[in-house]
């Protein structure tokens, strides 16, 4: 039993997405505050328990005594200590370590950041633009490693949270206002991130990647972002970039060095770079590119996008066309 309770505690605080492996300097702020509020909690519970069993097992001395005066044995005293000074302490405690973290965020927040990146919540999906390099991306965002990176955070709709549980704390996406959160990861790797306001029918299916890497990999990333859509190969490339012009899908979505210039779906200049897709619903490989085109309602029920309505033909060479935007 014991065994099969650390195993299911164990894998409930494991994974991209858990709170207790923290890796930036604001998750091990969030982890210490934790840990220390735990230790205060645990405490006190530790000094009620023991003055519980000292009330149920103390035995008097006289049983056959008149109830003894409070004041007399030290009841009063007690209860003044034990009842409002030591619970004023502890409150005085909590909330002196919650001001210092907070402090601790606000400074952070408004320190120096190598650059700035917006964020903006849509139903249900992550865009990320890049100002200064001038990228457009959806549902992963690259940062360098050891970096201070400010995340201005926004929504086109409902009231979203921006919320990277290993590196940062939660930050609120609310239309018409712009809030402010210092997202910075310690080591390389790739982190999970989500919504974590429900806004919705697809609020589970909302989760973004955080990609962190070298400052060398982070600038050729960025350089690979910066350029136009290549020219597809001939054969069903060429088509496929035909059907995706010829399409609803201009109206949408956006591809630099094309016509496509929609901006109600993610920008797909380089789609086929993204490890998955519908904001972390379905990897990205073809086959699930061409059911994902071909009928979104099965896989996200409420999406935004419509069906497609394209033949099978034309459906194999719009997702061919698609491969070749990496």
């Amino acid at each position: 039993m014991l065994a099969a309770i650390l195993a299911l505690t164990d894998a409930a605080c494991s994974g991209p997405g858990t709170m207790t492996s923290a890796s930036g300097p604001g998750a091990h702020r969030i982890s210490m505050l934790a840990v220390g509020m735990f230790a205060i909690a645990a405490f006190v519970f530790l000094v009620v328990i023991c003055f519980l069993a000292y009330g149920l097992f103390h035995r008097r001395q006289d049983a056959d005594d008149e109830a003894p005066n409070l004041e007399d044995h030290g009841g009063t005293r007690m209860v003044l200590l034990g009842g409002i000074a030591f619970p004023i302490v502890v409150l005085i405690v909590l909330f002196v370590i919650t001001l210092v973290a907070l402090q601790a965020q606000a400074n952070e927040d408004t320190g120096t950041h190598v650059f700035t990146i917006n964020v903006i919540a849509h139903r249900w999906w992550w865009e990320f633009q890049y100002p200064t390099q001038g990228i457009d991306t959806a549902n992963e965002v690259h940062i360098p490693t050891g970096e201070p990176v400010l995340m201005e955070v926004t929504s086109t709709d409902v009231i979203h949270s921006f919320w990277v549980p290993r590196l940062q704390r939660k930050v609120d996406a609310i239309p018409g206002r712009t809030n402010e959160v210092t997202v910075q990861a310690d080591t390389d790797g790739t982190y999970l991130g989500e919504c974590s306001e429900f806004c919705g029918l697809q609020h589970a299916h909302m989760r973004f990647n955080v990609v962190a890497e070298s400052s060398d990999a982070f600038n050729a990333w960025v350089a690979d972002q910066q350029k136009a859509a290549p020219e597809p190969p001939p054969g069903e490339a060429l088509q496929g970039q035909q059907v995706f012009l010829g399409s609803s899908c201009v109206y949408c979505h956006s591809i630099t060095g094309t016509n496509a210039s929609g901006t109600v779906g993610p920008n797909l200049t380089h789609v086929a770079s993204r490890t998955m897709l519908a904001s972390g619903t379905i990897p990205n490989t073809p086959d699930e590119l061409a059911a994902w085109i071909e009928n979104p309602q099965a896989i996200k029920p409420g999406t935004q996008m419509p069906a497609s309505g394209l033949t099978p033909t034309q459906l194999r060479q719009l997702v061919a066309y698609l491969e070749t935007l990496s």
